[in-house]
């Protein structure tokens, strides 16, 4: 094993042991993803850091222990279909493309959308779909979703995205202010919905018509 893969194996068994559970899938596939690749050069020694980092643009890349929270969470299985809300550096994305053969994600800004789907691509990712727009609306033509990430913080949670969720779906999410937020699992059933509080975290503000204006 070279000194980067080790680096990551590393990274990926302290978040674990951080967060006091196991996920092997998740841990397998986080082993696999190379986060490096989604940051700067000029940041790529700090990539396998239990940190966020600045992407450009005002966004980061989240924090390992954060992606692998929610992505637990969420609970993806093979098949489902996912949207993710907020591409960003794509590294969320790769993870997420590993659990099904149809992902959609959405980027607001439309220079980090082609610098992910860039990288996605090089990494052999070819089962996503993209889109850039207004995240915080989802997105209607290909709902119902069985999973919803976000990846950004939303002042409350939006109606129309439970909406999109099928039967049995998970919803996760940010919910707060621009500053610090709550991390939510929101579970359908039948036509109730389910919310589990996760605890505290820290996004970027999720921006649009059912967001932060």
């Amino acid at each position: 094993m070279d000194a980067v893969s080790q680096s990551r194996h590393q990274m990926v068994d302290a978040v674990f042991r951080r967060l006091g559970y196991r996920d092997a899938e998740l841990e397998r596939i986080m082993k696999e993803v190379p986060r490096h690749f989604f940051v700067d050069s000029a940041q790529a020694h700090d990539a396998y850091k239990d940190t966020a980092l600045p992407i450009g643009f005002g966004q980061t890349i989240s924090q390992p222990t954060i992606v692998a929270m929610m992505t637990h969470e969420l609970a993806p299985r093979a098949g489902d279909k996912i949207l993710e809300i907020g591409s960003g550096s794509g590294y969320q994305t790769a993870i997420l493309a590993y659990y099904t053969p149809r992902l959609y994600t959405i980027e607001r800004l439309p220079e980090l959308s082609r610098r992910a789907q860039g990288l996605l691509e090089q990494l052999g990712l070819r089962n996503i779909i993209y889109k850039i727009g207004d995240g915080s609306v989802g997105w209607e033509s290909w709902a119902p979703y069985d999973r919803i990430l976000v990846a950004a913080g939303a002042p409350a949670v939006s109606e129309t995205l439970k909406r999109q969720l099928a039967a049995g779906g998970r919803l996760v999410i940010p919910i707060g202010d621009r500053e610090t937020q709550r991390l939510l699992r929101i579970e359908r059933k039948g036509d109730a919905f389910e919310e589990t509080d996760l605890g505290d975290c820290r996004f970027v503000p999720l921006l649009g018509t059912q967001g932060f204006k």
